[in-house]
């Protein structure tokens, strides 16, 4: 007997039911091709589906993925079937292509599942169904012999479909009508089935193997129950059999919290037994949280690998105090460079923090900043493997480069570039590099980019690529995070500072362009803010001379055939270029900008335009006003091939071209110091970019200007950009989705607005059933092995299901916007089309919520007008009744949701019709006219840092040469009317007592300023001379001497004494080792508390 006998009685199911029977046989002898007969069963009756419903259509390939994932087929057995067969295959596919034991259990649940499939088949198309019940005791009863697997491997569905062509009509009709009575049988995900179906997957993909490196159902004696035994759903094990993690399993409609206590008891116990306290996982299938013994609880994407645990392991073990860290001066130099390393590791050690932001000044060295961290935290024993972050290419090469000099010891790889040296410890990528790479990279051990193989993620340019596409990288990957960033942004829907957990304008260090300038390491600029009528006010007619009137009007008149009155400022440089306007800019550039070569010639100037014709029309009138000038100015944008050569050319001092015109390509991430002019000839919306973009001229370079140093450079504005972002802090960037994911979001939100019983009439109810079912169907469709999308499982399962769309609420479609609206792939259809649905189901939304939405009921008109006016194709001429009625009526004022769908489904094919020719340009050469040239200083003093921490130590760098703050620096005492000016500084100036109070307690003042500012290193010196003399010590202790010096130094003083027992203070031995004389080491003690005193009024 077999559960699978009910085949036989068919001969149409004779190509799966023996493979199916097969694999019932041999569960006993063989899990791992009893678990292949089952995929290959349910690829054959799949495939036979295709050959005899006419419902399901061929996709473009026949692999089993493509043929479960198609529509048609996934409409037909619903989701709880599909889910089932999507859990065979992936068991199947762990059989077939890795070395992973299949468990019993695995081909058991196999093997019911596949059963259900059948029995809905028979059911759909058998000519008599009996009904049967699966019977466990059948398995692996009959025949134990190991059949031949290899037999009949393929099916040949082009063979099958032909055979089976007669059928179609026939049983495509019983289905149809079987299908409607079939009682599916409901996926109870019992936290068993939960372990099997997602939890075991989860293990299997990290690499663990059942029955070696992990157990189930381990036996732990000493729980606080009747029987005082426990049963951890799962261990993992080390090589020598060491518990690395224990895993409390719950059902997937679960809270994971509720194991937690559970699992806490567990770790106990192995504790005990093993002497090393396991980390914990607590996981529902959809949600996995991690409990390390070092950080809080936290949410992780996934179970981490053997070597990932065992890594972390390592590092816990070895890791020791950055308190007292040492950074290499020939990396990281700089005061500022080493207090931003200090910050971090502050912020990781003594704060146990795992993100940290660094705000720094373009060009004031934050890569080798975290060049010189990463050294730190290498040698600490923190971290084993890092990955560093860019959206650029360039900047990712650059990076590692720097790495690569600075840190020759360590190996690198850009992922970029290179495709064998994946297991280098430092991996330098692009975001969409990485993200191709987390799913296909595999070595020997299984996938290598766990989510715990990294150990510190630095992120480049952190204001720009850590929201939305890219964001799931950084929930993927648990590890300790550094944003690097000079222009963070605080915008609702773009805060740097809430992705890294903090304070807004409260980085974890700040180094701005101010403090840079100040202290010598960037150099100040001056704007000059020039006014030009049209680009401020347009190109009025009345305006004009009579002969540039009659140009005027020869030109420009509006479809009437009538004279246009003006045209706007918004159209200069767009599509009409005015010839004397760019020679006005050109003018005052080569007149006014900085000059090097003793005069002879304009520096390396950037000149920023609007698009691309832009500035091939700069460049014409640039060739035509300075022919003497032959490859002074060159183009270099993203229209042009080999850009990168252009760049490195321009980055040469001595080479051509001297003036590079830009659109956006050279606006951030290039670095040439010899750059003196830049010339804003558009507007720039965005505050950050606007500083990113001043950042090209803020870096120093020695002997430029007629042999002294560069020490300033022009920054040329003929579009009012500092005007108006010293009224506005800049246009916030728009949180965009891709095309796809907004008509996602837009039908979403519809399906929660048509709940409403103002619309339940029974056009808008079917339309909202329309609505569901595709958003159902959109989100089936993605791929659940894509890591980006593991990372939503639980809202791609729910929203899988239309049940789900029952009762919507508004924070269902916050958390679809931001959950699963991203993810949702593009469909092959014509984009202009898919652009259509777009704007119409805008419009449809607004309507819903009780707006008109004029905007975009205008585009509409626009569209259809435009597809009117190409009337003569005979697919739009089908159309005309419509078309007039939207163009010649009101019908688009008065229409209701069944009109806009109607007007939406008619016309959306025609929209590729409409003729995609540029806007005519048109060149001009009326004479503009100069309003105003004003030269103004920096205003740098603004400084963005908001918090109290930031602007107090922010004003005492800045003022050092403050008399009480000069005595603190260099180690003369404080007077009580120096105590005096600190506090009316620190406590009133600056902020509060109370501001000061919360952020450093009762600390004084002058121990405070001291810790920031250090110690003069003459003073230090003066105040250790008699130990730092040959004839009264011996080498080893002045070198001994010299260290504690280096370490006032920079620290200001020195209160913990503990540090002395750590390297570099004991290289040449402990104190007691070094000072036979104990008065000696007494001398040096009671000089160290003098220098503390100082600091202490």
């Amino acid at each position: 007997m077999s559960n699978f006998n009910f085949l036989k009685n068919e001969k149409q199911f004779e190509a799966f039911a023996d493979v199916a029977m097969s694999a019932e046989k041999i569960i006993s002898i063989d899990t791992e091709a009893s678990v292949l007969n089952c995929r290959r069963a349910m690829e054959f009756a799949i495939k036979w589906m295709y050959s005899v419903d006419a419902s399901l259509e061929m996709p473009y390939q026949d692999n089993l993925v493509s043929l479960m994932n198609s529509e048609d087929f996934r409409e037909i057995v619903g989701l709880d079937i599909w889910r089932r067969l999507d859990l065979i295959r992936r068991i199947g596919n762990n059989a077939a292509h890795s070395a992973k034991k299949i468990s019993y259990d695995q081909a058991e649940l196999c093997i019911k599942n596949l059963y259900i499939f059948l029995d809905f088949v028979a059911y759909c198309y058998a000519d008599s169904y009996i009904e049967t019940e699966f019977d466990e005791k059948q398995l692996g009863t009959t025949e134990i012999l190991k059949p031949d697997v290899t037999a009949q491997l393929e099916l040949d569905l082009k063979k099958l479909i032909a055979e089976n062509q007669s059928l179609k009509e026939e049983l495509t009709s019983k289905r149809e009508k079987q299908q409607e009575t079939y009682n599916p049988k409901p996926l109870d995900l019992s936290e068993y089935k939960t372990r099997k179906i997602y939890i075991d997957t989860m293990l299997q993909d990290a690499g663990w193997q059942e029955g070696n490196t992990w157990l189930n159902e381990v036996e732990l004696p000493g729980m606080p129950n009747k029987s005082e035994v426990g049963f951890a759903d799962y261990v993992l094990y080390d090589d020598a059999h060491k518990p690395l993690a224990v895993i409390e399993a719950k059902r997937t409609c679960a809270d994971v919290a509720k194991g937690r206590q559970q699992a806490k008891l567990y770790a106990d116990i192995i504790e005990r037994q093993y002497g090393r306290r396991p980390v914990v996982f607590l996981t529902n299938g959809f949600e996995t949280r991690m409990i390390d013994n070092q950080y809080p609880e936290r949410k992780v994407a996934s179970i981490y690998s053997k070597r990932d645990l065992e890594k972390l392991f390592n590092l816990q073990a070895t890791k020791s105090s950055l308190a007292f860290i040492e950074v290499k001066k020939n990396i990281a130099g700089r005061y500022y460079q080493e207090a931003a390393i200090r910050a971090v590791c502050e912020s990781f050690d003594k704060k146990n923090r795992r993100k940290a932001l660094l705000v720094m000044a373009t060009g004031s060295g934050k890569t080798r900043t975290v060049i010189a961290l990463t050294d730190v935290l290498l040698n600490a024993g923190w971290i084993k493997n890092v990955l560093f972050l860019a959206d650029r290419n360039s900047l990712v090469t650059q990076a590692k480069r720097s790495f690569s000099n600075l840190l020759p010891d360590l190996s690198v790889t850009n992922l970029c570039e290179e495709k064998e040296n994946y297991n280098a410890h430092c991996v330098f990528s692009t975001y969409q590099t990485m993200m191709n790479c987390i799913d296909s990279v595999q070595d020997d051990q299984g996938k290598l980019f766990t989510c715990g193989h990294f150990d510190l993620i630095i992120c480049d340019e952190a204001h720009r690529s850590i929201y939305n596409k890219y964001k799931d990288i950084f929930d993927y990957f648990d590890a300790p995070l550094v944003g690097l960033t000079a222009t963070p942004k605080e915008e609702i829907e773009k805060n740097t500072y809430e992705i890294f957990e903090l304070e807004n304008g409260v980085p974890t260090y700040g180094y701005e362009l101010a403090q840079a300038v100040k202290d010598g390491y960037l150099v100040d600029y001056l704007s000059v803010e020039t006014k030009l009528k049209f680009i401020e006010e347009g190109i009025s007619y009345d305006d004009l001379t009579e002969e540039e009137k009659e140009e005027f009007e020869n030109t420009f008149r509006d479809e009437n055939g009538q004279v246009l009155e003006r045209i706007e400022s918004s159209a200069l440089n767009t599509w009409i270029f005015n010839i004397d306007t760019i020679k006005q800019v050109l003018h005052i550039l080569m007149t006014e900008g900085i000059r090097i070569n003793y005069g002879e010639r304009v520096g390396k100037t950037i000149i920023f335009a609007k698009n691309h014709d832009h500035a091939e029309k700069i460049l014409e009138v640039f060739n035509k006003e300075y022919p003497h000038l032959p490859g002074f100015a060159k183009v270099i944008d993203n229209y042009m091939t080999y850009a990168q050569s252009a760049i490195d050319e321009f980055s040469e001092p001595n080479k051509l071209p001297q003036i590079a015109i830009s659109v956006d390509m050279l606006d951030t991430g290039i670095d040439v110091p010899e750059v003196v002019n830049l010339v804003f000839f558009k507007k720039v919306m965005s505050r950050a970019k606007f500083w990113q973009m001043i950042g090209r001229g803020t870096r120093l370079c020695e002997g430029l200007i007629d042999g002294a140093d560069k020490d300033k450079f022009y920054i040329f504005d003929f579009c009012g950009n500092f005007e108006f972002f010293r009224i506005h802090k800049g246009r916030a960037a728009a949180n965009m989705l891709a095309l796809q994911g907004a008509i996602f979001n837009l039908r979403f939100q519809m399906a929660y607005k048509l709940q409403d019983i103002n619309y339940q009439t029974d056009y808008l109810s079917a339309y909202r059933k329309e609505l569901v079912d595709n958003l159902v169907e959109n989100v089936g469709n993605l791929n659940r092995e894509n890591f980006a999308v593991r990372q939503h499982l639980k809202y791609v399962d729910q929203y899988s299901n239309s049940i789900n769309y029952n009762a919507l609420t508004y924070e269902d479609t916050l958390m679809v916007r931001e959950e699963l609206a991203p993810l949702i792939l593009p469909e092959e259809d014509e984009i202009s089309a898919v652009r259509f649905d777009a704007l119409v189901y805008a419009i449809e939304l607004a309507y819903l919520a009780g707006h008109k939405n004029n905007r975009a009921r205008k585009d509409l008109l626009k569209r259809v007008n435009a597809v009117a006016g190409v009337a003569n194709i005979p697919e739009i001429q089908a159309k005309t009744d419509l078309i007039k009625k939207i163009t010649e009526t009101d019908y688009v004022d008065n229409a209701g949701i069944n009109d806009f769908e109607h007007i939406r489904t008619e016309l959306r094919h025609l929209m590729k019709y409409i003729p995609k020719g540029t806007r005519v340009k048109y060149d001009t050469n009326f004479d503009d006219d100069i309003l105003s040239i004003e030269w103004k200083e920096s205003e740098l003093e603004n400084d963005e840092l908001k918090n109290y921490k930031a602007k107090a130590e922010f004003y005492v760098r800045q003022h050092q040469d403050h008399l009480a703050i000069a005595k603190l620096k260099t180690n003369k005492p404080l007077t009580a009317f120096d105590v005096k000016n600190l506090e009316s500084i620190l406590w009133s100036e600056v902020g509060s007592r109370q501001d000061y109070e919360k952020e450093y307690g009762d600390k004084p003042l002058g121990e405070f300023v001291r810790e920031i500012v250090g110690l003069d290193m003459n003073a230090a010196k003066e105040a250790f001379a008699e130990f730092l003399n040959e004839a009264k010590l011996d080498s080893r202790q002045i070198y001994f001497v010299n260290r504690i010096v280096e370490y006032i130094v920079h620290n200001g003083m020195m209160k913990d004494l503990s540090v002395l027992q750590e390297s570099p203070f004991t290289d040449k031995g402990s104190v007691v080792e070094l000072f036979d004389d104990l008065n000696v080491w007494m001398g040096i003690r009671k000089v160290i508390d003098q220098i503390n005193a100082n600091a202490v009024a």
